[in-house]
């Protein structure tokens, strides 16, 4: 682990042989004299974005960055199964009070006996000739494409317990009609899961999050979609993405990227490692995973009529996404124009997406010293995270409530701090 000491002494050799003074580099980064001059003198502990922004100013390739982030995290995203401790989940809904979703341990389950889970029905639902299996089939496909855009405003609680009970019902019907429609329903549902998995990761809730990609994974396999399974190594790296664990970001998004998946999964799992790498401070190897999940997203995959994997609601997901890696390789301007220009071609119904990355735009103009017009954006986006109350979106909320803190003398930012105060207060159950 690196010292505070062994940060200041590399930064202050770098800023020395760069021929800048502390002046200098305390106005390319936006941040005081007094500032840098603690962290050179390892009184202050850096931050990955004051590392990220004196790499790009320096010129140094992420070599402070790395000292950062050099070592991976002790969590893993693999979920550990005890032998015969397989977890079940239970959702319970209660019409006076909030619904929850919560783990119950199989022998709990086979201890309380099944007289105390609620069954639809004790024989299961029964066998369906093909052309209504593909009623339901196409039905829910429908409804699928509904269920994502809706998503899209609303908060993840009212979705959550109709989108599991839609999963659970393909499951069930897979089993009752010919392989042909079995294998299109288990697809559906692998994709339901999935869906739910990242609905309940914007809840805060990663142990939940990794189970439902676990299920997507299970029924995924079982109707032979490989293209799924590789996708669930892109989610799983978007954890160690949060966690700031770039070195496992990448080596999961490599894994996604076998030349047996489909151009989509490898061109997504590209996208992902060049996040990784820009969190690490790489910019060469970030841009040339960014041209390559370019080419590859370029070839799509037009032979299925299955619900698109990944988001169906960014025109360019990879400008979207170079926006989001020069923020995190200290050249928030670039990053800001990038990402003026492809919120610009967001359609307006798309709110989770304007607010997650209209925040990721705020915080970059903060980071370049815009200070007003950050605050200006951040008021426009405030009603719009307080109704999808997403908590990754909310990492990015905090970072740009620390970033506006260094300016209190400007009345902009005073402003704005009693309502950002109030929404860092927002939970996400």
């Amino acid at each position: 682990m690196y010292g505070s000491g062994e940060f200041g002494q590399l930064l202050r050799r770098l800023r020395v042989d760069a021929d800048l003074s502390l002046t200098d580099l305390a106005r390319s980064v936006h941040y005081s004299k007094g500032q840098l001059s603690k962290v050179e003198r390892g009184l202050k502990a850096p931050s990955r974005q004051l590392a990220a922004l004196c790499d790009a100013a320096l010129g140094t390739g992420g070599r402070l960055t790395a000292l950062l982030t050099g070592a991976p995290t002790q969590n893993t995203v693999e979920t550990a199964k005890k032998e015969g401790e397989e977890e079940v989940w239970v959702m319970h809904l209660s019409g006076e009070g909030p619904d929850s979703f919560q783990p119950v341990g199989r022998r709990q389950v086979l201890t309380a006996g099944s007289a105390s889970f609620m069954t639809l029905g004790a024989d299961g639902p029964k066998a369906l000739a093909d052309a209504e299996g593909q009623g339901v089939l196409e039905a829910s496909r429908s409804l699928f494409t509904h269920y994502r855009r809706l998503g899209q405003s609303v908060s993840p609680g009212p979705l959550l317990p109709v989108l599991i009970a839609q999963t659970h019902t393909l499951r069930k019907l897979a089993a009752t009609v010919g392989p042909a429609t079995r294998s299109g329903l288990l697809a559906l549902g692998s994709r339901y899961a999935e869906y739910v998995g990242w609905l309940v990761q914007e809840t805060g809730n990663e142990e939940a999050a990794l189970w439902w990609t676990d299920r997507a994974v299970d029924l995924a396999t079982a109707c032979g979609d490989r293209g799924l399974v590789g996708y669930a190594l892109v989610r799983r790296a978007l954890f160690t993405l949060y966690r700031e664990d770039a070195r496992q970001t990448v080596a999961l998004s490599l894994r996604g990227q076998d030349g047996a998946l489909p151009p989509r999964i490898r061109g997504l799992a590209s996208q992902r490692e060049a996040q990784g790498h820009a969190m690490a401070g790489d910019h060469r190897a970030t841009m040339h995973c960014l041209d390559r999940a370019r080419a590859l997203l370029a070839r799509g995959d037009t032979s299925s009529d299955a619900p698109v994997i990944g988001s169906m609601h960014l025109p360019d997901p990879v400008g979207m996404i170079t926006g989001w890696c020069l923020l995190d390789l200290g050249r928030p301007r670039e990053a800001a124009e990038a990402l003026d220009h492809q919120l610009a071609q967001v359609p307006a119904h798309a709110l989770r997406t304007h607010v997650r990355y209209g925040v990721r735009r705020a915080l970059a103009y903060a980071v370049a010293g815009e200070i007003d017009h950050a605050c200006e954006l951040t008021t426009g986006l405030l009603p719009g995270f307080a109704t999808v109350r997403s908590a990754t979106i909310a990492r990015d909320v905090s970072r740009l409530a620390h970033t506006l803190t260094r300016y209190p003398g400007n009345a902009s930012v005073r402003a704005l701090a009693p309502q950002l105060g109030s929404f860092s207060q927002l939970t996400f159950p």
